[in-house]
């Protein structure tokens, strides 16, 4: 049996290990180091699946930041998945960064392009198994540190610059509302670890008022992470112009993440009814603007940036509900769909075409398969039946319904309703619309095509047969971690 930390010590060492590899690399082809770091994935992946089972009692010393409980391993896996589809991306992105980087040496910068998501990932999996305020703020810097450098690696082209600069500063600002919520909470438990925070509050009399000021800049500060309103002005122009793997990466890793991380930090704070309606309002706010905002789109990258924002409203029905099993299912069908739309965008986009829904026109029959992959991802996104997507929206408003959140099912069954109309924008594109007279068919390597076929029948499973997702969470060791987000 493996202890659950070295799984994001495997991660971190082989990160290392093909930047040293990369560094004396010469000029040979640098999709080795891609390749190789999918391969590495994969063997941590299987290894999740044979980790010490987690003693009943509460970690102390040293490790007392760190659980292995069964929600974090759910989403170290879930971060472990997520990097390597970006990495698969990355594969196809390569092209691109070479054009964007002139130089003596072809390959030169694809290597890092291809090690940071390593390293984000190691982010990733400490933020699952963070239950200290000190460990959480670490792991997010590690992540956000990673994103400031892939957001804007094509750095000669202005609007990546223009997306790294905003998502430094914005994430810059967001930081300082953690590290400030921080403090105050420290200042008034004398504690970081949740753990502590929740026995404090449960056992001695505080004052109310300097803790709800500190557990609303966390909030804030998280929900800088999650793009939710009134905190998503970066998420627009950051998704539209860095590169669309790392896009990807954003809008599905660093949002699950993001709402672990919320999960466990809300977990000591239940008592308070304030933070529950605070929520509500954020949640509210977040699916009206979200849906609402992606209407006009002609941008897909843009329109999927707004519907990242919607999902957050979404998942937040799920936060205020405390329904971790609904929230963890979601986000694995939010993962499923979204990579998979963006994998046909990288795709689409290195034939010559851009992020225009208009450049999508007549692609059925350009490349019938990419046609019918973008098809399923955005019915899924949709919400129709028979997918992953239709069955994560059901379980967000049956866990609603159960605790009588009557207005947030209101708001979401109508923004559902928009979600159709701009998701089927490009439908219509792909199906309708004649394609130009100088098209010509799209190449897609057999890498891509396993990818996307894997991605379909994912989201085609886990739409009728859920049980995989829920069984992970429901085991007996699972239900008192799931049961307090109930």
């Amino acid at each position: 049996m493996i202890p659950a930390p070295f799984l994001e010590i495997a991660v971190l060492t082989w990160g290392l290990i093909l930047l040293m590899v990369d560094a004396f690399a010469g000029k040979t082809d640098r999709r080795g180091v891609a390749i190789a770091g999918i391969l590495g994935l994969l063997v941590v992946l299987a290894a999740s699946f044979f980790l010490t089972p987690p003693t009943p009692a509460a970690a102390s010393g040293f490790w007392s930041f760190y659980t292995a409980d069964p929600l974090a391993i759910f989403f170290k896996r879930f971060a472990l998945v997520t990097t390597i589809l970006v990495l698969v991306m990355a594969i196809d992105y390569a092209p691109a960064i070479r054009m964007g980087v002139p130089a003596a040496n072809p390959h030169a910068g694809l290597g890092e392009f291809f090690t940071l998501p390593i390293f984000t990932c190691v982010g990733l999996m400490w933020m699952a198994s963070a239950i200290d305020f000190v460990m959480i703020f670490v792991s997010l810097e590690l992540v956000t540190m990673s994103f400031y450098v892939l957001v804007s690696f094509t750095r000669r082209n202005p609007a990546t610059l223009e997306a790294g600069v905003k998502y430094l500063i914005l994430s810059a600002l967001s930081t300082g509302f953690l590290v400030y919520g921080i403090t105050w909470i420290f200042g008034v438990t004398g504690e970081t670890n949740l753990t502590q925070i929740g026995t404090v509050l449960a056992t001695q009399e505080i004052d109310k008022i300097p803790l709800l000021f500190g557990i609303a800049l966390v909030l804030v500060a998280l929900g800088f992470k999650i793009a939710a309103v009134p905190f998503q002005i970066w998420v627009p122009d950051v998704y539209q112009g860095a590169p669309t793997p790392v896009t990807a990466f954003l809008s599905v890793g660093s949002k699950a993440a993001g709402f672990v991380v919320l999960l466990r930090v809300l977990t000591p704070f239940l008592m308070l009814p304030q933070v529950g309606r605070l929520l509500v309002g954020v949640a509210a706010l977040t699916l009206i603007y979200g849906n609402f905002a992606a209407l006009p789109q002609s941008n897909l990258k843009r329109l999927l940036a707004y519907s990242s924002i919607a999902h957050a409203g979404y998942l937040l029905i799920g936060v205020v509900t405390f329904s971790g099993a609904a929230v963890a299912y979601y986000l694995v069908a939010y993962l499923l769909m979204t990579l998979l739309c963006f994998a046909v965008l990288v795709v689409v986009g290195n034939s010559g075409g851009s992020d225009q829904i208009e450049d999508f026109a007549g692609l059925a029959k350009r490349s019938p398969f990419l046609a019918f992959a973008m098809l399923i991802g955005m019915i899924s996104l949709a919400g129709v039946p028979f997918t992953a997507g239709f069955l994560g929206k059901f379980f967000i408003f049956d866990a609603a319904i159960r605790q009588h959140q009557t207005m947030l099912v209101v708001i979401g069954v109508i923004t559902v309703g928009c979600g159709f109309y701009y998701y089927l924008k490009v439908v219509r594109a792909m199906y309708w619309l004649t394609p130009p007279a100088d098209s010509q068919p799209v190449p897609l390597s057999a890498l891509s095509r396993l990818t996307m076929t894997l991605l379909i029948a994912a989201i085609f499973v886990l739409g009728v047969y859920p049980q995989p997702i829920l069984n992970a969470l429901d085991q007996p060791a699972a239900r008192a971690t799931i049961s307090m987000f109930r």
